[in-house]
């Protein structure tokens, strides 16, 4: 086939062949539109973005930034991590959160850490949501209300929220507005 007569996405996923990245991330989809411009001159050039399409619809894995590198690699970490049915349920997720991030923090992976504190402050604004929403029962909003808060504690002071939330769940208060959380312990 004539050079002049292939098509531009033809020119791209032959140069991403011959070029044969594991993953595509900005400097590897760089590398080829330079490489299409220096080998098929300025009828080659395409923008990074079209490049990126062609390459995802041709079922390459693209990584623009770490963040997307995060939540691939630890996909299936992140799976399934909230679950706020209840103020017991509530603790779970936050348990499995604290340590994800700690072990991320302590791999250095800041990527996959903000991606923990993301899906954190995800589960507080749904649980904030339900605690304002006049639809469901008192009783479910004020525990909502309740875990949102716990969500907050964690999102600013992760480190003493473990504490806190044992003192908090033997004061008085706590006791009376969820008598059932002290019967599953």
């Amino acid at each position: 086939m004539n050079q002049d007569l292939k098509s531009k996405k033809a020119l791209i996923l032959e140069t991403a062949r011959e070029i044969n990245a594991q993953k595509w991330t900005p400097a590897e989809i760089e590398q080829l539109r330079r490489r299409l411009i220096s080998e098929h001159g300025e009828q080659a050039k395409a923008n990074p973005e079209y490049i990126e399409d062609v390459l995802k619809d041709a079922g390459y894995r693209v990584l623009l930034s770490l963040r997307d590198e995060a939540e691939e690699q630890y996909e299936e970490e992140f799976e399934d991590l909230l679950h706020f049915s209840t103020v017991q349920d509530a603790e779970v997720s936050i348990m499995r959160l604290d340590e994800l991030m700690r072990k991320f923090r302590g791999r250095g992976e800041a990527a996959a850490v903000e991606r923990v504190l993301d899906v954190a402050r995800l589960g507080k604004r749904r649980a904030e949501m339900i605690a304002r929403n006049r639809k469901v029962e008192k009783k479910k909003r004020i525990e909502k209300e309740e875990i949102s808060n716990w969500f907050r504690i964690w999102l600013e002071t992760p480190d003493a929220f473990f504490d806190w939330l044992d003192m908090r769940k033997q004061s008085t208060e706590f006791r009376a507005t969820f008598p059932e959380a002290e019967l599953e312990e």
